[in-house]
């Protein structure tokens, strides 16, 4: 759930300003480069309810709390929610996202944010980003030694099909790859 988080703060060019835990799970603290705005990324691991589902009281709580800190927007990422807190955040315009259920972004977005991490981290590895797939030594003789090449090939294959949700599995791993990198 929290490499969701992570996700969408790419995805919208949030930058994440703090990270916070608490009993049930994280709080991001972001702006949006764009227009300034400052944006809480509620993270729910660990709902207290008894079916371990978001309630309407926690999204009640964030509101709650979203007005006291001054943040312009929301998002609640959760496994589930119950059907009132999915009322509760369509009135009070908090985005949700779950297990089942992402917003929807353009898949050229996606593999632009790819590529991105991509020229990072074989940067970061290497030294240096390959001009021409030949320069790159993470694939050699039909196999991949790389993960950053095997995920490359992969989010290009799935550009060109428009898979968007193995786009998005391909971002989360990179973004996962590079937070144990910088770690």
């Amino acid at each position: 759930m929290e490499l969701k988080a992570e996700l969408v703060m790419t995805i919208r060019d949030y930058e994440c300003e703090e990270r916070k835990r608490w009993d049930e799970g994280i709080d991001f603290t972001a702006s949006d480069v764009k227009s300034d705005d400052k944006i809480l990324l509620r993270v729910i691991t660990e709902p207290k309810t008894k079916s371990n589902v978001v309630s309407v009281d926690d999204v009640r709580r964030m509101c709650e709390i979203m007005k006291h800190k001054g943040y312009d927007k929301g998002v609640l990422i959760s496994e589930r929610f119950t059907e009132s807190a999915r009322k509760e955040m369509s009135e009070k315009n908090i985005q949700m996202v779950s297990e089942n259920y992402m917003p929807r972004f353009e898949p050229e977005k996606l593999y632009l944010k790819i590529q991105n991490y991509i020229d990072d981290l074989c940067k970061a590895k290497c030294k240096r980003v390959p001009k021409k797939e030949s320069d790159c030594k993470g694939y050699s003789e039909g196999r991949h030694s790389c993960e950053i090449r095997l995920i490359s090939d992969n989010a290009s294959f799935h550009l060109e099909r428009g898979w968007i949700s193995f786009l998005k599995r391909d971002l989360m791993r990179l973004i996962a790859i590079s937070n144990k990198r910088s770690k």
